[in-house]
């Protein structure tokens, strides 16, 4: 049968992998497609790079839109990243009746219902594990493997780099800024890492499989966003004495009201197997109606995961190639026609549990002024630490974990108890998520 004729745009790190992947894997990868896939074009702005990896075994070009407008190139594969030159080579694959397969997150996230759309009118798929969590095939989980259930919520730890942070900060309680150059000297943080440390790589990805969990287009605009640049060595010493390990967390909840849709520092029960993913690796759990909670494990970036979701996805446009476009997988799990626009709530509106840290006199009355405040706005308090005052000192830090109640409830607490004379300063918020049944 003929190969299936492949062009790559970027031959980088990932890029890189999918070449070695293909070539190491080629007789594997063509008993399980039914037919050989072959770069047979690369288009990268380093001829010289491209030249090594491929050792004269493709052809190769400076303009990625020759590649789009090859008539014998079958698919795309868009390794460039951004969300300006990727999305304009994207929409002419699709215009030119080219199969994509992307690991472009960002573009997914802000332009996806473009593409999808786009690729709908011409008949031609466009595959996106690897945007996801690197080399854990959670979007073929999602679209494929829990068909069956209504998803309920989704949790994930799905930015290595946090990840690292916190996990280096709770383990040598070291500060934020010290673990942030260790992660940049690694290669693990970018030299700006504003998009890992500030939950917007996790917010993009988050998006994505919110819109495949529940039927709704992407809506990345709505999504809450808050990093883990503020946290500190003390808060992730005191959740750890309470039974808590701090994480980023991409949070995407179905409830009565709508759809949350929300990345922010978590305090995790200790007890929990996704409070005790360590390191770069990425960890999600989805809860179903039917098979309850399902845990997906592993390494989250890197040349080769990644890799591994971008030949999964070649080898699945090929096998679908040649099939009628009614009988293939929705990209978005959902029909298209029967996507809906559900309200993604505000994060006022949202509903938790919560840490509160604060720093306060030492003196009668303190806890009652603050407790009384509590009750005024119907919060429940499930448990309350006050620390020792060091030696001379008169300020104690205070700490709350409450019940249940709504963001903004909690945010008026906030601004009362800040406002009081015995509290110094603002108020450390942290919320809290079980993770269990429900």
């Amino acid at each position: 049968m003929k190969p299936i004729n492949v062009g790559l745009l970027g031959i980088g790190t990932v890029g890189g992998g999918v070449w070695t992947v293909l070539l190491r894997n080629e007789e594997e990868i063509q008993r399980r497609a039914g037919r050989a896939i072959r770069i047979t074009t690369v288009a990268d702005k380093d001829l010289e790079r491209a030249r090594r990896v491929t050792a004269g075994k493709a052809r190769l070009t400076v303009d990625a839109f020759e590649v789009v407008r090859d008539p014998d190139i079958d698919i795309v594969v868009e390794l460039i990243g951004g969300t300006t030159v990727a999305k304009a080579l994207i929409l002419a694959a699709i215009a030119a009746g080219k199969h994509v397969v992307t690991a472009n997150k960002a573009l997914l996230a802000t332009h996806g219902n473009e593409i999808f759309a786009a690729a709908q009118g011409k008949d031609v798929m466009v595959a996106f594990e690897a945007a996801v969590a690197g080399g854990i095939p959670i979007i073929k989980a999602l679209r494929e493997g829990l068909t069956a259930n209504r998803i309920e919520w989704i949790a994930g730890i799905i930015n290595g780099t946090s990840n690292f942070i916190l996990s280096e900060m709770r383990d040598k309680g070291l500060a934020f800024g010290e673990v942030l150059r260790e992660a940049q000297a690694r290669g693990y943080a970018e030299a700006d890492p504003t998009f890992d440390i500030e939950g917007i790589d996790a917010a993009h990805k988050l998006t994505i499989l919110s819109a495949i969990a529940f039927g709704i287009p992407m809506q990345f605009d709505k999504a809450y966003t808050e990093g883990i640049s503020g946290l500190t060595r003390e808060d992730i010493r005191y959740a750890e004495q309470l039974g808590y390990r701090i994480k980023l967390v991409g949070i995407t909840k179905k409830t009565a009201e709508g759809i949350e849709l929300r990345v922010h520092p978590t305090l995790i029960p200790a007890r929990r197997l996704i409070a005790n993913v360590e390191g770069v690796m990425n960890a999600v759990l989805v809860h179903g109606d039917a098979v309850g909670s399902t845990l997906y494990y592993g390494a989250g970036a890197g040349a080769f995961p990644t890799a591994s979701s971008v030949v999964a996805d070649l080898v699945d446009v090929t096998r679908l190639h040649t099939a009628d476009p009614e009988h293939r997988v929705p990209h978005l799990a959902f029909q298209p026609d029967r996507l809906v626009a559900t309200r993604i709530l505000p994060m006022e509106e949202v509903t938790t549990s919560y840490y509160l840290r604060m720093q306060v006199l030492d003196r009668p009355g303190v806890l009652a002024d603050i407790t009384r405040i509590f009750a005024d706005l119907s919060i429940s308090i499930e448990a309350v630490v006050q620390r020792e005052p060091a030696e001379g000192e008169d300020q104690v830090d205070l700490i709350l974990l409450t019940h249940q109640t709504r963001e903004k409830h909690i945010n008026a607490a906030i601004e009362r108890i800040e406002a009081l004379p015995v509290v110094s300063g603002k108020i450390t918020r942290i919320r809290i998520e079980e993770l269990g049944k429900n």
